[in-house]
């Protein structure tokens, strides 16, 4: 949305604190004490631990932001705080905006600035993050809560019905492989990433009773060899994290690892053909300069022409998250 007045700049600026708000309320679990209905501040501050002073300036700014309400019988979660924000809900996002965002993406912003001038990742980048187990677990951990429920979703998009090998590249937890072996019995996968994720993505594909369906090929995306002869090979994620040449190479492989007539699934941050939006999108390129300075931002035809050049016969760029990701489908075409 065009800012056209003082009080959209504003909103920009002061954007930050309706974050932190947020990311404290997680932190304390709050949104989950009032899962049961209205709580009175005072019975909130015992359960927490908060002193009631500060405890009742933070629901204050919470219902401010309408993520609670009040009324005489207490504080009591909004509709999106009660859908998505309460922990073990089936559509809780809560632990990926406490984990992921608000320990690892909101620290790394305080160095955009810093990527912008070129020296993107003096503060460890991602790399190093991913090199930690305990980061590493923190990272997969909170994006396995925001991937899985939008893998069930996307799952009915993908025209698997036939394929019987998939690789996950950049897998993460293995949440859209989960997913999609569930939805597709005779599909067996692989997850290409980090050792230390794939250490977090080993406990979900076992409490999933997917073991022996689901394999864990640890390296990296840009310079392991991917397995050959894939029906399916899907990067989620993986390509706005690359530079345009490490893209152009993870495409090149992804050729290099399908059957003839394979499929390639590429599901990511997007931006409209007119590159001026959504600014959700843009913002999640943007983001990634804080980590690496030589990253890019791409929009959904930019991305289709790389795929064709890579031997490739992609579909157009169509929305899964709005406003956010779009998703590219592509068959393999004669080896070339």
């Amino acid at each position: 949305m065009l800012a056209t007045r003082r009080r959209d700049v504003a909103a920009i600026a002061y954007g930050f604190m309706a974050s932190k708000a947020l990311f404290a309320a997680l932190e304390i679990g709050l949104f989950s004490l009032l899962a049961d209905g209205p709580r009175t501040s005072a019975a909130l501050a015992a359960e927490t631990g908060v002193a009631p002073h500060r405890l009742t300036t933070l629901l204050r700014a919470l219902a401010a932001l309408g993520l609670l309400t009040a009324d005489d019988e207490g504080f009591r979660n909004a509709p999106a705080a009660q859908r998505h924000l309460v922990r073990g809900s089936r559509a809780d996002i809560g632990e990926y905006y406490r984990l992921q965002v608000g320990r690892q993406i909101y620290p790394a912003l305080a160095h955009l600035d810093a990527g912008i001038a070129g020296r993107g990742g003096a503060f460890g980048g991602f790399d190093e993050l991913m090199a930690s187990p305990e980061e590493a677990s923190t990272f997969t951990v909170g994006q396995h809560c925001a991937s899985l429920e939008l893998a069930r979703k996307l799952v009915d998009r993908l025209p698997l019905a036939d394929a019987r090998t998939l690789l996950d590249v950049g897998a993460g937890s293995g949440a859209f492989a989960i997913a999609f072996c569930e939805h597709h019995p005779e599909l067996r996968a692989t997850l290409l990433d980090f050792p230390q994720t794939l250490d977090v993505a080993r406990s979900y594909r076992d409490a999933a009773g997917l073991t022996d369906r689901i394999a864990l090929v640890p390296g990296n995306a840009t310079s392991t060899e991917w397995p050959a002869e894939q029906d399916a090979v899907l990067m989620s994620y993986l390509l706005s994290a690359l530079t345009a040449d490490e893209a152009d190479a993870a495409l090149a492989a992804a050729h290099r690892s399908l059957r003839p007539g394979g499929l390639l699934v590429v599901h990511d941050f997007m931006l409209d053909d007119t590159a001026t939006g959504p600014s959700a999108a843009a913002l999640w390129f943007l983001q990634y300069l804080a980590w690496r300075p030589d990253v890019w931002s791409f929009t959904g035809a930019e991305l289709g022409e790389r795929m064709a050049k890579a031997g490739f016969a992609p579909t157009p760029a169509a929305e899964v998250v709005p406003e956010t990701t779009k998703l590219i489908l592509a068959r393999k075409g004669e080896d070339r």
